[in-house]
């Protein structure tokens, strides 16, 4: 549900009309509606700041910060990601969207540079109170 939702608007915010967009959309929203009902708790319930303490943790720190800043964006790898992201969580949004851990890992590591850049624009993270919807929605889309 809520990451079904959560995948709608990320797509969207992804440029769903191009190829994969929709589908790194879908993918990232289920990642973190996971990460979300998971009861990590993390930055207050934020999955978005809880995905980038989690990368961060894992060695991907200069990747997480040059999403967030000004400046291009550095690539990740799905190999990168899927030592980032707990096992049972990317096999979770690999079953919702149909795909293998490894494909699951690869399109989440195709989008989420880019819809991390967009969710950030004042080259911040949110606040820990706002929730992700709001954030998208506050881009117009």
């Amino acid at each position: 549900m809520a990451g079904n939702d959560l995948g709608s608007l990320l797509g969207g915010l992804l440029g769903g009309g191009s190829s994969g967009g929709a589908g790194g959309g879908n993918i990232l929203g289920s990642l973190l509606g996971a990460l979300m009902g998971g009861g990590s708790g993390q930055n207050g319930g934020n999955p978005l700041g809880g995905l980038m303490d989690m990368l961060t943790k894992s060695g991907l720190a200069d990747q997480a910060k040059s999403w967030v800043g000004p400046g291009d964006n550095q690539p990740v790898s799905g190999a990168q990601i899927q030592q980032a992201v707990p096992d049972e969580t990317l096999r979770k949004v690999a079953e919702q969207a149909g795909v293998t851990p490894e494909e699951a890992a690869e399109q989440i590591a195709q989008s989420l540079p880019q819809a991390v850049d967009k969710l950030t624009p004042t080259g911040e993270l949110p606040q820990a109170g706002a929730s992700l919807e709001d954030l998208v929605k506050q881009q117009n889309l």
